[in-house]
């Protein structure tokens, strides 16, 4: 029996050949990967995977996917995870994760959020995402797609846009156009953790909420707290001129003075 998408999951199943083939050879699997797939659905990328996988782990909400899922492979080949991947406990899956995945557009941003306290677990995300979404991922200081969600990913992972995928890929088609990202997590020297990443991520929060304005308005009293010539950042600077680096040096002195912000 056919299964019918359901709206409520998001659900848009990919079935053009040509594009999981692209998305396979960019993930390029190896036999002995710890990879884990968000969403399976209806298998478009478990197969081919499977093709070079030993052994692969899959997240899936609904329940009579993951029913089909476990009448279709043998658990020694395919563990299937029932569950909400925002709810998943991904640290309890191993280290050196290579995590892919169709993500459901309704809940991208907040899954990527999600997947962040285990960056030091994962070698690499490779997902497919609403364009728009990607684009404000890889923005850059002074683009227009540039604000919080760059910000914070951009200080955990190197990203890089690989491909479009049109709708009429998908079954059935979303209104958007879709694009797949690769995700690697910053390691050694490229990595800088913040002093408190309570502060870093307030204080970002803090300054797109009104992206318009300039940061001694949109930071309050924390602006008064801050050394701006110390930091070489202007006040008068709005948030999307600032650099992944700008902001977690703001965070850090907050931080150092007492002033760490906390709501």
């Amino acid at each position: 029996m056919a299964h019918q998408a359901r709206k409520r999951f998001g659900q848009h199943f990919l079935h053009d050949e040509a594009v999981i083939a692209a998305i396979v050879r960019a993930i390029d699997p190896q036999p002995a990967d710890r990879m884990v797939e968000i969403g399976p659905g209806l298998s478009a990328l478990t197969r081919p995977l499977l093709g070079h996988l030993d052994r692969l782990l899959v997240v899936e909400l609904d329940r009579d996917l993951a029913a089909r899922l476990r009448r279709e492979w043998p658990p020694e080949r395919l563990e299937v995870h029932e569950g909400d991947a925002l709810e998943m406990d991904f640290g309890a899956m191993g280290t050196d994760l290579r995590i892919v995945g169709n993500l459901p557009y309704n809940i991208s941003t907040p899954l990527l959020f999600h997947l962040m306290q285990w960056a030091d677990q994962v070698q690499d995300q490779h997902f497919m995402l609403q364009r728009e979404v990607i684009e404000r991922m890889v923005a850059r200081p002074g683009d227009t797609q540039y604000g919080r969600l760059s910000v914070m990913l951009q200080a955990r992972y190197r990203m890089s846009s690989l491909f479009d995928v049109p709708p009429e890929a998908f079954e059935p088609p979303p209104r958007v156009v879709s694009s797949v990202v690769r995700m690697r997590p910053l390691a050694g020297d490229a990595l800088r953790r913040p002093r408190s990443p309570r502060a870093f991520e307030r204080v970002v929060a803090r300054a797109f909420e009104q992206r318009r304005k300039m940061l001694r308005g949109s930071l309050g009293v924390w602006a008064e707290a801050l050394d701006w010539d110390a930091l070489g950042i202007p006040p008068t600077a709005r948030p999307q001129e600032l650099s992944v680096a700008q902001f977690m040096d703001m965070a850090d002195a907050l931080a150092a003075a007492g002033a760490e912000p906390t709501a």
